[in-house]
């Protein structure tokens, strides 16, 4: 299916220079998070190139834009709430930053892409003032139902102005996966530095560009994610709007991610710590300050697919059932792009009711509530969102009474008894 409009290369969103070198082509696919009605599944659906590019000059993997961040986060169904892990490392952070940085009542937090509150809340809970950012109406609409501040507003520089202006500056600006998100990136970055405090400071989290390539995480690309950030690159990002970062922790979560923590250029208090130069050697060591360490991961990705098919195909030939765990952006660039449908999944479930009775953008796969799999008995359960596999085995550990197993498609196949 052709996409709906035609479009050029574009150039580099942070450096400009033009684009002409392929980190991955994924082929065309819809939206992520563009799940279908029953009444939408005869309708023709928009695709888009599923193209990332690496910059030549300054190393950002990025994506063109298709589709204008409005059209894409405006009314969105990712609620952060629904998982418990996610949770707890938000809880965790709230602990460590207000310990480590000294926050208090006084303190002024504000949450770039606050979601449902899942953040904040904790924030509240210890009498820090806090304010939300979050564009989907929808979703922020929960946050405020919780008492969280919450403006519904994308991120840049005429909001960090409102801010400034109702008095709203920051002794902390927070982000997470947001920053992958954003297709005006410097406008997004000098924003942070309008609204933060002379020694204030912020951290970002987001999936870390080195575990991408070294774990085949294709999968986290899709429309959403304009950009793939390794340190090397996110700091020169931040370096060029007078953003220094102090300190970078490497975290579990997505499969690996970095959390970068910063503040003004100006701002003594805070030196780098052994942490910055340490992750600098270990990506330089990996080649990503070198164009060809990018230019082979494509063939990487081709191997995956072809290994997760021939076993998909295999179970299928035995007679074997086999349904999906969760509905995921990353589980739909999966299915799309080894055209994985109800020939061989029957369905998904998910534990948030905003999709449940939907179906999976492309492949059509209908998505229930997760007792379906009691119902059933499915023989195998692939577990889409792999970066929570912990916890959904354990969720879902019933299925080992009649058998059933789990299914990791990410880095490789791999099996759970």
């Amino acid at each position: 299916m052709p996409p709906s409009k035609k479009f050029k290369k574009s150039e580099c969103r942070f450096c400009k220079t033009p684009l002409t070198d392929t980190f991955c082509n994924l082929g065309l696919s819809p939206l992520s998070n563009s799940y279908l009605t029953k009444e939408q599944l005869n309708k023709t659906e928009s695709v888009y190139p599923l193209h990332t590019y690496v910059c030549k000059n300054c190393l950002l993997v990025q994506l063109e834009e298709f589709e204008t961040p409005e059209a894409i986060f405006s009314d969105y169904a990712y609620f952060s709430s629904y998982s418990e892990s996610w949770l707890q490392h938000a809880k965790k952070y709230v602990e460590s930053i207000t310990k480590r940085f000294g926050l208090n009542n006084h303190s002024q937090v504000i949450e770039i892409a606050s979601n449902d509150g899942y953040l904040l809340q904790y924030f509240k809970q210890r009498s820090i003032p806090v304010l939300g950012i979050e564009p989907a109406a929808n979703i922020a609409r929960v946050a405020q139902e919780k008492g969280i501040n919450t403006w519904v507003k994308f991120f840049g520089t005429q909001t960090a102005q409102e801010l400034t202006v109702d008095g709203k500056q920051a002794d902390l600006v927070l982000g997470n996966n947001v920053l992958a998100h954003v297709p005006s990136l410097n406008d997004f970055v000098e924003g942070v530095r309008i609204v933060l405090k002379k020694t204030g400071l912020f951290t970002f989290e987001f999936p870390h560009l080195l575990q991408l390539i070294n774990q085949n995480q294709f999968d986290t690309i899709y429309h959403e994610h304009f950009s793939y950030f390794s340190f090397l690159t996110v700091q020169k990002i931040f370096a060029a709007h007078n953003l220094v970062l102090f300190d970078v922790e490497e975290l579990p979560t997505h499969g690996g991610s970095l959390r970068i923590y910063g503040t003004h250029k100006e701002n003594k208090e805070r030196p780098p710590t052994e942490g910055v130069a340490a992750l600098r050697a270990k990506e330089i060591k990996a080649g990503l300050d070198h164009l060809e360490a990018y230019l082979n991961f494509e063939n990487k990705v081709k191997q995956v697919k072809d290994n997760l098919l021939l076993f998909l195909t295999q179970i299928k030939k035995q007679g074997k059932t086999i349904v999906g765990y969760g509905a995921p952006a990353k589980g739909n660039t999966l299915l799309n792009f080894c055209e994985i449908k109800t020939d061989f999944i029957d369905y998904t479930v998910d534990r948030s009711p905003h999709k449940q009775g939907l179906f999976l953008p492309g492949t059509h796969i209908p998505i229930f509530h997760p007792d379906k799999i009691k119902e059933t008995h499915p023989d195998y359960l692939v577990i889409l969102p792999w970066n929570l596999k912990e916890e959904i085995v354990q969720q879902q550990s019933h299925i080992r009474q009649w058998g059933g197993q789990f299914v990791i498609p990410i880095p490789q196949v791999e099996i759970i008894a």
